[in-house]
């Protein structure tokens, strides 16, 4: 291999690029290597920031020829840090660009776009389309993982809602990839990750959103088993308009909606979204409203606010996973709440349950996303910043998902976990999804170039 501190090389590859090259002599090195999760450190031989298709064309070629590792890095939310390697890194943030046609309801969206971009593009036109839950995910690794948002219920995964993808392949070939074009890669692209190459772009189906309302509304823990059975029976009468979850959490300083005995304390929020107006969502959700929450925010806010409302900064310690549930019987529900107690209290952690249902089981049958039937999804998101604390809080997450496995569908949304086994990756596909996964895999990039990723093995 190369001596990638040669001046000559790094200048060589340099030269070529529209884009910046960092390695670790270089000035911003540190800051680009930086992910959201503070357990991840690592030094990339170089960092390609690129600016345009050929700057990843460019990079892959390199790193193929010096025998490097491969990492792409969209937004650098995969909470195992798979955006980073030792290698060279495909840095595609500057590739953010979000161009929306309002009269064919589409929007363009570069690889390296975060949510917020997406969301403040097509705010000025009253549409939208399923987005994650914080506005610092990056669209291209949460679309192509499947995407599941606070609207998915109304518009569908996020995966369901992508209409085509412009891809470098391991081999520098840049291919479209729609229903006529490339049609398996197609298909692998809803839901496989990012196996198959590198996505520059994407554009994404838009759907009219006039008005958004969020609500969250504070309970003390002993509340729990009650308020979540009433939130349950609330969801599953509703409209698909209505989303949220139960996020049992640390009470946060500093608003004035929450009730001092609360600040700092475990406490029980529901968070309810709504396609609507706030006297819609009200009326729909009125059970909660009369359950006597001893805090309460609700308001209508813009589509990109709501995507935010729930943002955490960076620099916590995380780890996280999930199971997908059948049912959600008093039982679950019993099992659910009684683990918050474990929780790291104070801290960023959350313990989560998330509405499912109405447009996510109605979407394609054949997508590998078998997920997509679960009625209900545990999250446990373990954030904390003590690394005294790391043994603790992995133990709660993996007891939660222990606790309600006995009704569990056995499968998984990858971008809910980090690296937990192929066991796992195959229930993230369902066995004939990964199947054909492999083929898919074999024909584009035969040599596991990709890895860095919910790993799907070329066959």
């Amino acid at each position: 291999m190369t001596d990638l501190r040669d001046d000559a090389t790094f200048d060589a590859l340099r030269s070529l690029l529209a884009g910046d090259l960092l390695s670790p002599r270089t000035p911003g090195y540190d800051d680009a290597r930086t992910v959201f999760n503070a357990m991840i450190d690592r030094s990339p031989a170089l960092i390609v920031q690129c600016e345009n298709r050929t700057d990843v064309a460019l990079a892959l070629a390199f790193a193929r020829e010096h025998g490097l590792e491969i990492a792409v890095r969209g937004g650098g939310h995969s909470v195992a840090g798979l955006a980073l390697t030792d290698g060279l890194v495909v840095d595609l943030r500057r590739m953010n660009d979000v161009v929306v046609d309002p009269v064919a309801r589409t929007a363009t969206v570069g690889g390296g776009a975060v949510m917020a971009d997406l969301d403040r593009a097509c705010a000025p036109h009253g549409l939208a389309t399923t987005g994650g839950r914080v506005s610092t995910t990056g669209i291209g690794g949460f679309v192509l993982g499947g995407g599941t948002g606070w609207f998915d219920r109304l518009f569908g995964l996020a995966c369901d809602n992508l209409l085509e993808a412009e891809v470098v392949t391991a081999d520098g070939e840049i291919v479209l990839a729609a229903a006529d074009s490339h049609p398996e890669l197609f298909w692998a692209l809803h839901g496989g990750g990012g196996n198959f190459g590198v996505v520059t772009s994407m554009v994404l189906r838009l759907h009219a959103l006039m008005a958004s309302t969020f609500a969250l509304l504070l309970w003390p823990p002993e509340r729990g088993p009650e308020v979540v059975r009433t939130f349950r029976d609330v969801v599953q009468a509703g409209p698909d308009e209505l989303g949220g979850g139960a996020v049992y959490l640390t009470g946060p300083e500093g608003e004035d909606f929450v009730p001092d005995h609360l600040v700092g304390r475990l406490a029980l929020a529901i968070v309810l979204v709504y396609a609507g107006t706030e006297a819609e969502l009200r009326r729909v959700a009125a059970p909660l409203f009369d359950a006597a929450p001893e805090g309460r925010f609700v308001a209508e806010l813009p589509y990109d606010q709501v995507q935010s409302a729930m943002d955490d900064p960076p620099g916590y310690r995380n780890y996280w996973s999930a199971e997908h549930l059948d049912d959600l019987p008093d039982e679950a529900v019993d099992a659910f709440c009684a683990r918050a107690a474990d929780m790291l209290v104070p801290s960023a952690s959350q313990h989560v349950l998330f509405t499912m249902g109405g447009a996510i089981g109605r979407g394609p049958e054949d997508y590998p996303v078998p997920w997509r039937h679960a009625a209900w999804v545990v999250h446990p998101f373990g954030l904390w910043t003590d690394p005294a604390d790391d043994e603790r809080a992995i133990r709660w997450t993996r007891e939660v998902r222990a606790a309600v496995r006995p009704w569990s569908t056995g499968d998984v949304y990858l971008n809910f976990i980090g690296d937990e086994g192929r066991d796992r990756v195959v229930s993230g596909f369902g066995d004939d999804g990964y199947s054909r996964l492999a083929a898919v895999k074999a024909r584009y990039d035969p040599h596991n170039v990709f890895h860095r990723n919910h790993n799907v093995r070329p066959e």
